[in-house]
């Protein structure tokens, strides 16, 4: 039989680089208790009309992306394309209106996309993102702004941008879309097939087009945000504030619309130099409609999403060390039948009080033993024969400094653990 490998688009996650994704998640969390925001979990499909619905029919996402097969009850189901969507409907279908507010929540999800696949971009990913429901204050736009980069310098990660923009509310765009369509008029027999679908539905949706020579016509396009209400840009004008009494630097980009529908008012990029060519690494903005539009109240919502594939390529590609903490505290070799007994009830007692202790199971000679244990980054090495069981003590040696202690076994728990 031949080899079967991972699909295109998909990649696993070996033990050696594991470490790596639990230390930004662990971070991610403690970031996010600490800006009081808690976790939700959404299952990994939803039925497909939440993603038409909910992130527009006229999308890459929708249109080209989503990954949509019919269930044995002949129903449209979709794997999660992106996590906003999903979490709104568990908003609504749970009333977690109806609790305290604003309800602040974020979540690790995976998440799939039939695209073509690139540096730190593929069909099947993870992603890391905050919702925050029931605040229409400029300043909670500024606090989600503030947690996607605390992300990015809590991890030591340099050489990234801010950019800021108001897409407005759909009174705006209403405007907009009609200035729109009589630009890009005398253009449409140059657009992609796409972008002319594009021009009578949702034409805003042109200015995501990624083809070369649609980029080329909209690049020239009127600008959106200076054509936005009083009340948008005294929103997007008080957002700035907030920004800059936080010392948060920023660039205003008016060609910033972000490729789903649900937007309203601030969207925004952090983008980086660091992932092959400038890219967008995270992104997110307001959606004050998307609650009321899939059949809940009118409730306010803002937040991001975060690539951690595109996150842990930017880590490697600017050789930030992540400690590896998940090593062994220690490795027990044995010596004998009577110590190949004692040692693996010795590891059972010391994993019950809290010590990570591995031993051998190939019945390797002392020697091979001990390579063993420097190949898994074993903290500290003890080996065990009949002459130590006898004495009930043994050389513990720190595997980092390479210097050496006699110890009871019967004190072994609390030696390791003082030294953590």
């Amino acid at each position: 039989m031949q080899t079967i490998k991972a699909p295109r688009g998909t990649h696993d996650i070996l033990p050696g680089d594991i470490y790596k994704w639990h230390k930004v998640e662990d971070t991610v969390r403690d970031l996010c208790r600490k800006f009081a925001y808690h976790e939700i979990r959404t299952p990994m499909f939803e039925h497909t009309e939440l993603f038409t619905h909910g992130v527009g029919e006229t999308t890459d996402v929708v249109q080209k992306e989503m990954y949509t097969f019919s269930d044995k009850g002949d129903r449209s189901i979709t794997l999660k394309p992106e996590g906003t969507s999903p979490v709104v409907r568990s908003f609504i279908e749970h009333s977690l209106y109806a609790g305290p507010q604003p309800s602040k929540l974020y979540y690790i999800t995976p998440c799939f996309r039939y695209e073509k696949p690139q540096a730190g971009r593929l069909r099947a990913f993870h992603q890391f993102g905050v919702e925050v429901f029931g605040a229409v204050s400029p300043a909670i736009d500024a606090e989600v702004i503030s947690l996607a980069l605390s992300v990015f310098e809590r991890l030591g990660i340099g050489g990234i941008e801010l950019n800021i923009n108001s897409i407005g509310c759909p009174e705006c765009r209403h405007k907009y879309n009609e200035i729109l369509r009589d630009f890009f008029r005398p253009h449409l027999d140059s657009l992609c097939p796409t972008c002319r679908t594009r021009y009578e539905k949702n034409p805003l949706r042109i200015l995501d087009c990624k083809n070369d020579a649609c980029k080329e016509i909209y690049y020239k396009a009127p600008v959106l945000l200076d054509n936005i209400c009083t009340d948008c840009s005294t929103h997007f004008e008080s957002l700035k504030k907030y920004l800059d009494v936080s010392g948060i630097k920023y660039n205003v980009d008016g060609t910033i619309v972000r490729g789903l529908d649900y937007y309203t008012k601030t969207v925004f990029e952090i983008v980086s130099n660091n992932i092959g060519a400038k890219g967008t690494v995270c992104g997110g903005g307001r959606y004050n409609g998307l609650v009321e539009s899939l059949g809940g109240p009118s409730v306010p919502g803002v937040g991001f999403g975060l690539g951690m594939e595109r996150l842990m390529l930017l880590i490697d590609n600017l050789g930030i060390n992540l400690e590896n903490n998940e090593t062994p505290d220690i490795f027990i070799a044995n010596i004998g039948e009577n110590a190949d007994a004692y040692v693996q009830k010795l590891c059972l007692d010391l994993r019950n009080s809290g010590i990570a202790a591995e031993r051998d199971y190939l019945k390797r000679s002392v020697k091979a033993q001990m390579k063993y244990a420097d190949k898994i980054g074993a903290k500290f090495t003890m080996v065990l024969g009949d002459d130590e069981i006898e004495m009930m003590s043994a050389n513990i040696k720190n595997m980092a400094t390479g210097e050496q202690e006699k110890i009871e076994l019967s004190k072994i728990a609390d030696f390791l653990l003082q030294r953590r």
